[in-house]
């Protein structure tokens, strides 16, 4: 739901903040250090690492395979099940199980010395960054060298909105766009900045968003993110639109009172920077969807989706923090993790953004949304829509690397199945990125995670880590402590006043 702006300067009095202020200079490269210590396993020569006695669960086939070996040599899984070879360091997973890395499908970097590490300690191996952030092509051209030890990266457009956008340009580098003829520079100067992908946001005129859609297409290039307020879902997804993040636009092609709902839609008009006055124009209109719910109106656009291989992104954990606003925590022992200045934006976005203009006598109302988008998203799984984890990090109560346990978490609470939530976090975006990812099988890649308890059985158990392995680097549980240890270090020493990234994506 957002992107990322220039370095500014936070103010816990400052009421010019979107609800994703984080860190992004004064850090320390503590991470960077680790890969200069003997933390890891490191094999000899030519046999490789063996990780033997271990359950393997591979969610792309869902087999399970118990008391097995997975040898990786490099980067890679060239063995599973075979013989261990006399040369080869072993690494006894006795009683432990091994899933493939996961996958943060809508993520925003943050902070330096921060989120590569909460990935890489909660075995998250693949994030797809959302706005273009200068901050995640630093990280990856690092970790690609070498020089940092964190997840792969595939990197979107900085977002690209309507004319005017809900974002403030003083605190969002955000493009806006008017007509088809900007719409198409716009995708062209975007990949001329180096991004894989494009990232469309609420506010883009149907035209424009038609023209985006197919100047990506000449270039080759996927598009993803919001569906504007303008643009069916359904058109979307005949478009191309490769993946579609958070669950507000879903329910209005699934109400019998669309009708009304895009009448509606079409009358709002928002000046530059009003972000607030577009959740206030558009939460009533959710509302009017959940409760005009018709069965086959949302049976007919989830086959679409379904044959169009349209990805649904939920972030639950977001929608979460968003649904229950009033009473949503922030003392969690995660925070210890985020700088300051993080927790400062993330406090006085709960009250600008999230409360701002709702009573009290609406969190009953908001909380039954949440209610509506688990159901939803058990609706869209049963009719086929591939899903995949995402986190909208840098929201409120969402934290790098962490908040994929939760989303992973929120997927069986909506009433999918372990193995098929795995899936939307591993199979799934590997199938999306078209990476040999996301498996445990020869000739992928060695991003893996080791499991102190099966999490076929609780899905928690994902929580439960005991070791990773990124891009064939085998981070045992001492390292992955210590790496916990330094970025805990590293939040705590970022003044309160520091520099900040500002990022907002509440809007889908």
């Amino acid at each position: 739901m957002c992107a990322a702006s220039p370095p500014g300067t936070i103010n816990a009095m400052d009421r010019n903040i979107t609800r994703r202020s984080v860190i992004v200079t004064g850090a320390s490269t503590a991470l960077a250090g680790l890969l200069a210590r003997p933390a890891v396993a490191t094999p000899r020569p030519h046999g490789g690492t063996a990780f033997t006695n271990v359950t393997v669960i591979d969610p792309a086939t869902a087999r399970v395979v118990e008391n097995t070996t997975v040898l990786v040599r490099g980067d890679t899984i060239v063995d599973v099940g075979g013989r261990v070879p006399a040369d080869a360091t072993i690494v006894d997973l006795r009683g432990r199980y091994l899933i493939p890395g996961l996958a943060d499908m809508h993520a925003h970097a943050q902070a330096e010395g921060i989120d590569t590490g909460l990935y890489v300690a909660n075995g998250v191996t693949t994030v797809r960054e959302m706005a273009g952030s200068p901050l995640a092509h630093d990280w990856r051209t690092r970790i690609r060298a070498g020089t940092l030890l964190g997840p792969r990266f595939t990197i979107g457009s900085r977002i690209i909105d309507g004319l005017p956008s809900i974002w403030d340009p003083k605190w969002l580098d955000v493009v806006q766009i008017g007509d088809p003829t900007a719409a198409r520079a716009a995708v062209r100067e975007e990949l001329g900045r180096g991004a894989d992908f494009i990232k469309v946001y609420s506010r883009v005129p149907r035209e424009a968003y038609r023209a985006l859609a197919a100047e990506a297409h000449r270039q080759g290039v996927s598009f993803a993110g919001h569906c504007p307020d303008a643009v069916a879902l359904e058109e979307a997804a005949d478009l191309g639109q490769s993946s579609v993040e958070h669950m507000f636009w879903t329910p209005f092609e699934t109400s019998s009172k669309e009708a009304e709902i895009r009448a509606e839609i079409r009358r709002i008009r928002l000046e530059l920077g009003d972000y607030a006055g577009w959740f206030k124009a558009i939460h009533p209109l959710e509302w009017t969807a959940a409760h005009s719910y018709k069965r086959s109106k949302a049976k007919y656009l989830y086959a679409k989706l379904s044959r169009r291989r349209t990805r649904q992104v939920p972030t639950l954990a977001m929608h979460r923090g968003l649904d229950f606003a009033r009473t949503v925590s922030l003392d969690d022992p995660r925070n210890r993790y985020l700088p300051e200045s993080a927790l400062a934006g993330q406090r006085l976005a709960l009250q600008e953004f999230y409360l701002k203009d709702r009573l009290p006598s609406e969190d009953a109302e908001w909380a039954a949304m949440f209610d509506f988008r688990l159901r939803t998203v058990k609706d869209l799984h049963e009719a086929g829509v591939p899903l995949m984890t995402g986190t909208d990090t840098g929201t409120c109560a969402v934290w790098p690397g962490f908040s994929v346990h939760d989303e992973l978490a929120l997927f069986v609470e909506a009433g999918m199945s372990p193995m098929a939530a795995l899936h939307a976090s591993t199979a799934e975006p590997a199938a999306f990125l078209g990476t040999n990812t996301g498996r445990i099988a020869p000739d992928h890649k060695a991003d893996l995670a080791i499991l102190d308890a099966n999490p076929l059985h609780d899905i928690r158990s994902t929580q439960r880590l005991s070791g990773v392995v990124v891009n064939g680097r085998y981070v045992d549980e001492a390292a992955r402590q210590q790496i916990l240890k330094e970025v805990e270090q590293t939040a705590a020493a970022m003044p309160a006043g520091a520099a900040v990234m500002t990022c907002p994506c509440h809007t889908g």
